[in-house]
């Protein structure tokens, strides 16, 4: 063999494995996870229970159990009792390029009866007790050095004054709604360990810095004497960790099937917010074609935008949706999952990396995996 074929052999060795990296990498889903507060910044503080020591020993169990399922690449904003800026706790799931970003915390309440979990995504909410979580946990970027100029526009103060701020969140707003209502449904599995509180928005400023679908998990409340013991027990954490690490592979299986847009056909309970999460109700759709079909999700938006090819990077044949104050886009739609799929990379390729398959039944939605079967 002369030096010129023995050089394109090698070459073509170092491509082959170069692509297969590559594409292995492109079908690990990467999770985020954040431990609330952390060294000076304790969070709440009851009879001993307190909050960062909690978040970090939850943290540590949800990786655990994520870190041992197939393609699933864990991200920590931190494994040990130090503090990290707000925005760069953000910034580490950006970089990481993450499917999703959750963030744990505890709650807590003057009035020691209150409790129950709360999983919130990002919204301008006007419930004052939402508001007031926000402040809260908004509170910590007074901790960091020069945060005025950090978060110039933001009153920590005034959750509201975020609205003045660019926003980024309607892209994800749905999925994040969707993997909320899992967390929040696991939860109640957990019966009379733990009251349900459900699904909630609120500006939550680490949740606006954080471009992917994200959430803010409200575990329970430190300041609750029977669940505080129970947030502050192994055997309360193991089952916390449990539901939130399951919500987040069956969001996972959901999505992004077995990583290569596959999903796994498997009974699955529907997975639309509850009625009681005030958040979204299953829509149907006027005139829609009779059977089922499939659609790609490509953003959930409150801004309203012309159903022109150059406003969704080229792609034409996108329709609309508003329900719930929410515009939603959808790329294509066709009977044929193959064909979806297909839409679906093509979506991704485009830049919509948290594009999603959807599906309706006689212009009902319903969950994929029924579709598909």
């Amino acid at each position: 063999m002369n030096i010129i074929n023995k050089t394109r052999l090698i070459f073509s060795f170092f491509l082959t494995i170069t692509t297969f990296c590559a594409y292995s990498q492109s079908n690990v889903f990467k999770v985020t996870l954040d431990a609330g507060h952390g060294d000076h910044d304790f969070g709440a503080v009851y009879s001993g229970r307190i909050e960062k020591n909690i978040a970090l020993a939850i943290v540590l169990k949800v990786g655990k159990i994520l870190e041992a399922s197939p393609n699933i690449d864990v991200i920590y904003t931190r494994k040990t009792d130090v503090f990290i800026d707000l925005v760069e706790r953000a910034n580490i799931a950006n970089r990481a390029n993450s499917n999703i970003f959750v963030s744990i915390h505890c709650n807590a309440n003057k009035n020691t009866s209150a409790d129950g979990t709360e999983t919130y995504v990002m919204g301008l909410s006007k419930t004052a007790s939402n508001l007031e979580a926000a402040k809260k946990e908004n509170s910590v970027i007074t901790l960091e050095k020069d945060y005025k100029r950090k978060y110039e526009g933001y009153d920590p103060n005034s959750p509201e004054s975020m609205v003045g701020m660019t926003l980024m969140q309607e892209e994800y707003l749905d999925n994040s709604i969707s993997l909320a209502s899992k967390i929040e449904d696991n939860f109640d599995k957990l019966g009379k360990k733990l009251r349900q509180g459900g699904v909630k928005q609120a500006p939550f400023m680490v949740l606006h810095k954080a471009f992917m679908p994200r959430v803010l998990v409200e575990t329970g409340f430190v300041s609750n004497p029977t669940e505080g013991n129970i947030l502050n027990s192994e055997e309360g954490q193991n089952d916390i960790a449990k539901a939130i690490a399951e919500a987040i592979i069956g969001y996972k299986r959901e999505y992004f099937g077995n990583g290569n847009t596959e999903v796994d056909v498997k009974p699955a309970k529907d997975t639309s917010v509850p009625k009681k999460a005030n958040v979204v109700d299953t829509p149907v759709v006027k005139n829609a074609p009779k059977g089922t079909v499939f659609k790609v999700q490509l953003i959930a938006s409150i801004k309203k935008t012309t159903l022109d090819s150059k406003n969704f990077k080229g792609l034409k044949n996108v329709s609309m949706l508003y329900e719930n104050n929410i515009y939603k886009y959808f790329y294509q739609e066709t009977s044929n999952y193959e064909d979806a799929k297909k839409y679906l990379q093509e979506a991704k390729s485009k830049g919509y990396g948290a594009a999603f398959l959807i599906a309706y039944k006689d212009g009902e939605k319903i969950n994929i995996q029924d579709a598909i079967k």
